[in-house]
């Protein structure tokens, strides 16, 4: 596990925020972990920030509440997100703690499993769109997160990643022209 003291940060903000029920705030929490997994490709950030934002979209659909399973589920995410916090320091317990948290969609039926299932899809294909952004190559972005090539790029293909400073290609004359100017 790569710079765990920003994990730890943000699993405990994470936790903070959603003690205050600022749950729109989690998803900011979500992408500051995006530029560490895009630099060094640790599957423990990357599983954070997908667990992080699946966890600030479906905590702030306040319809899911309703569902039958709702409380279930809420204790689960919390009881594992305080392991998370407290077996930092023990990546086998923290990998563990992961896991449990996405395996609460195991012990909840019916449509609130759908939901919650759909949202956790969105979200590693989502975050895959940010790494993606940030320059790590389509084939490698999908096998971090477990995604399709086809499903990053039907995403990558809707949103805007083309125009993002780090993905922007320089024309033929462009380039030639920086060459030049390199070499003068």
């Amino acid at each position: 596990m790569q710079e765990k003291e920003n994990i730890l940060r943000i699993l405990k903000e994470t936790k903070n925020v959603i003690d205050k029920k600022n749950y729109w705030e989690i998803k900011g929490l979500s992408n500051q972990t995006i530029n560490t997994a895009s630099r060094t490709h640790d599957s423990d950030n990357i599983a954070v920030a997908v667990i992080i934002y699946s966890i600030g979209k479906i905590l702030e659909r306040e319809e899911y509440k309703k569902e039958e399973g709702w409380d279930k589920f809420y204790k689960i995410i919390i009881l594992f997100l305080d392991n998370a916090i407290k077996n930092i320091n023990d990546e086998k317990k923290f990998r563990i703690d992961l896991e449990n948290i996405r395996g609460a969609i195991n012990k909840v039926s019916g449509k609130l499993k759908n939901y919650i299932q759909d949202v956790f899809r969105k979200a590693s294909i989502n975050k895959a769109s940010k790494i993606y952004e940030h320059g790590v190559s389509m084939e490698t972005t999908a096998q971090l997160l477990g995604i399709s090539l086809f499903e990053l790029a039907s995403y990558a293909g809707q949103t805007e990643i083309s125009d993002a400073p780090e993905s922007r290609t320089l024309t033929a004359k462009a380039r030639i022209k920086l060459a030049m100017e390199m070499f003068e």
